[in-house]
């Protein structure tokens, strides 16, 4: 089969190779799929230069997510048949023809989502989940801020927080991915971050302040965000896409009375297995009701073009590569 491996770490994906590999064979409780779809995210980046926290033995094929259909089983599976869609993570990775996952992470796809859609779906749901629900327990009528909200994770805030009844301020650098926003998931208001953003958002809310801000961006957006945070309102940190890993003014914290809350939705589900197991199956239950945006597919050959795509945050939702392109 066809694969992209990382053999070497470094930057501009020097370390990766398009090549012919044995294509492998399920396990005992592992099963085989065709890979119809593989979702690009940042920590796929990451791990091209050893950037993130989980860290493979090399040679590795980096994909998270995958969707496609089953083409093999292994001993002691009998919860799918061959040919079956499905959806969920990879041991051996995505980014190629076939890959192996245990059967216990799989699901059947959704009948309503393409395989792009379901591929992208998992990780971006999950994380606007465990941050608005399980961290913020958010209200509806409570005006929630997502900053990033043209990137995957920040989409799915937008949608997610629309669909609990919230009051829905998208924030963005670009206007062009703003329009797209407002056409397609119709949030309460936009705000274009570029020039500062605090005194629109006050505007917005009526003096008030944000009640929940919804932050992958960190750096200069977080430092701003602190300043147009409702008394009470709760600080939802998922990442920093900027670069920059920004401070926390405590006497802000002190005066303003606003919590900070970090989110790693992987993470909460295994210091809270029940209670992560539940997260799943909330995310699951309600993708009929999503609108999981992919902004465009590339096949497998074009795997470079992917990367930059999103490592340029030229994408409003998913970047998808498709091996069967």
């Amino acid at each position: 089969m066809r694969a992209l491996l990382v053999e070497e770490l470094g930057p501009d994906y020097g370390g990766c190779v398009l090549k012919e590999i044995d294509t492998p064979a399920p396990g005992p409780g592992e099963v085989q799929i065709r890979v119809r779809a593989a979702a690009v995210n940042f920590p796929d980046l990451l791990q091209t230069r050893g950037e993130y926290q989980h860290k493979p033995p090399l040679p590795f094929i980096p994909g998270m997510e995958i969707a496609g259909e089953v083409s093999a089983l292994g001993e002691g599976v009998d919860q799918f048949q061959i040919g079956e869609p499905v959806v969920g993570g990879a041991r051996i990775g995505g980014f190629s023809e076939y890959a192996v996952s245990p059967a216990a992470i799989l699901r059947r796809k959704p009948d309503n989502l393409s395989f792009s859609q379901a591929a992208g779906y998992a990780t971006a749901y999950l994380t606007a989940y465990v941050s608005l629900v399980r961290r913020a327990q958010v209200e509806a009528g409570e005006w929630v801020l997502v900053q990033g909200a043209a990137g995957g994770v920040g989409l799915a805030a937008v949608d997610l927080a629309k669909h609990l009844g919230c009051k829905v301020i998208a924030a963005s650098a670009s206007d062009d991915k703003l329009a797209i926003l407002q056409a397609e998931y119709q949030p309460d208001a936009v705000v274009n971050v570029t020039g500062g953003f605090r005194e629109r958002v006050k505007e917005i809310t009526g003096g008030r302040g944000a009640d929940v801000i919804y932050d992958p961006v960190g750096g200069d957006v977080f430092d701003e965000s602190l300043r147009c945070i409702a008394f009470n309102g709760r600080i939802l940190s998922i990442g920093f896409a900027s670069g920059r890993q920004p401070v926390l003014p405590v006497n802000i914290a002190l005066i303003k009375g606003f919590s900070v809350m970090g989110v790693r939705a992987g993470e909460y589900g295994r210091q809270f297995p029940q209670k992560g197991a539940e997260n799943i199956a909330a995310i699951w239950a309600m993708a009929d009701r999503m609108k999981p945006r992919v902004d465009q597919e590339y096949p497998l050959s074009d795997w470079r073009a992917a990367f930059d795509s999103l490592a340029a945050r030229k994408v409003v939702g998913k970047t998808i590569v498709r091996p069967d392109l």
